[in-house]
Parts: C-alpha cells; structure tokens; sequence
C-alpha cells in the first residue's frame, strides 16, 4: 500500500492516531504549497518544463500557481534580477501573508550569475531573506524537484511560533522589512 505522506510522530491503534497540533500543521502546509513564480529569465522556462507532465510538480501539492501575492507561501524567484527590480520583489515579499518561504532558483537569482555589472543584482539575498538556494544556470528540472523537497522539510519542520521570535524579528529588520 503506497503512503501519500509520511505520518508524524505520535500514538496511534487502532481506529485512532494522536500527534502534536504543530506536526499536523507542518505536514498540512508542507503538502500544500501555494507557489508565486517571479521569472525574468532562462530559469523560467526550466520551471515551466518543471510543472510539465514529465515532471509534475503537482505531485507535491504544488499544482496550484498563485500570481497574486496575499494568496502565495512561497516565493519562487528565477532568472536575473536587475538592481530596479530590488524594490518590487522586496515589495512583492511584504505583501505576502505570514508564514511565508523564498526558494532562489538558478545562479543569477542566488548570487548574479554571470552578470558582474552595475545594473544587476548580485543575489536576491541583499534585498530579501532567502530560504533554499537552487544551484545551476539553469539548473535541471530534477535540481528544483530536490529544492522544493527542500523547502518541505523545512516547512514541515518549522515551529508555529517562529515567525514571532526575536530571531526572526531581527532577520526582517536587518531587511528593513516590517
């Protein structure tokens, strides 16, 4: 019999299965991430091929693309970033709801790429906090695969209460976020 997830820790018998609210919070969103693709470049058409039958990244709960920000958990930031475009993504970022992760897909997004110049943006990490950085240029489909799992774990992993520590107030005012 094949498992869809993986269950979390807790006791279970029979007719029955107890676990921790926060193990079952974290699988439920980790299984159902609500992605917001910002490509400006090659990286997005790897994604595109990425959401294609081959691949399929609706098999992780991904098979719903949200374009609009209040309704995305998930920033999926491809391609080149030119220094103009820093303040829309970083505000594209804000008006996200809580909690949210970013995954930078591809070497232009991670740390500018190829791009040395005075007009691009040497890795989105200077405007925004980044959570999973996709290595490649453009990485391979198995590649964003390996860092959506990535991001699951995480997500799944997370404590609900993280999002109202010091830690993590500290890291959006280090962005000037907030």
């Amino acid at each position: 019999m094949a498992q869809i997830a993986e269950m979390p820790e807790g006791l279970g018998g029979e007719g029955f299965f107890a676990t921790k609210l926060s193990s079952a919070v974290g699988l439920a969103r980790a299984n159902s991430l609500w992605p917001l693709p910002f490509a400006t470049s090659c990286c997005g058409i790897e994604f595109m091929a990425t959401m294609g039958s081959n691949y399929d990244l609706a098999r992780f709960g991904m098979e719903r693309l949200s374009f609009s920000p209040r309704q995305a958990d998930l920033l999926m930031v491809m391609g080149t970033i030119a220094k103009k475009m820093g303040p829309i993504l970083k505000q594209v970022y804000t008006q996200m709801a809580e909690p949210k992760w970013v995954l930078a897909m591809g070497a232009c997004a991670s740390s500018g790429g190829i791009f040395d110049s005075y007009s691009v943006l040497q890795g989105i990490d200077k405007v925004i906090p980044v959570d999973v950085y996709i290595p490649g240029c453009p990485p391979r489909p198995e590649q964003v695969i390996d860092g959506i799992l990535k991001i699951q774990e995480l997500v799944k992993n997370e404590p609900m209460r993280r999002r109202h520590s010091p830690e993590y107030q500290h890291l959006l005012e280090k962005y000037q976020i907030g």
